[in-house]
């Protein structure tokens, strides 16, 4: 029984959302494939975004901090869309666990939710994942 209450209560983060940003990452994927570097899927998916009129940032330069004190070193994720959500691409043959770990690092220090990482690289089909915090 109380399993089943575990199962009931849990609930997927933005699903809307999340939904709609897999939908343009496999759009880029179908129209482009696999072999290009990341840099191409970037600017498509900036592009595909647009089409879409989902609210995005490309590649934020953002502040980091360690116990209080900003570090003159800054991270960059690929993208934050609907300024809830991180969307960290890669053209790798296959994802590992570092990837996973930065988006999941990306996460604690944005203080968001939920990442998506998107592998391009992947053959026969996009690999993606999500990530929450």
């Amino acid at each position: 029984m109380r399993q089943t209450s575990l199962v009931m209560n849990k609930k997927l983060i933005y699903p809307k959302r999340a939904y709609e940003l897999v939908g343009a990452c496999f759009e880029v994927y179908k129209k482009v494939g696999n072999g290009f570097t990341e840099p191409v899927y970037q600017e498509c998916l900036e592009i595909e975004l647009e089409l879409r009129n989902i609210p995005f940032e490309s590649q934020p330069s953002l502040p980091f901090f360690y116990k209080g004190r900003k570090t003159k070193k800054r991270f960059v994720p690929d993208f934050i869309c609907f300024e809830t959500i991180i969307l960290e691409i890669k053209a790798l043959d296959r994802l590992v666990k570092a990837n996973d770990s930065q988006v999941l690092n990306y996460l604690r220090a944005t203080g968001m939710r939920l990442g998506i990482l998107a592998n391009f690289g992947h053959n026969p089909k996009l690999e993606y994942k999500r990530l929450v915090r």
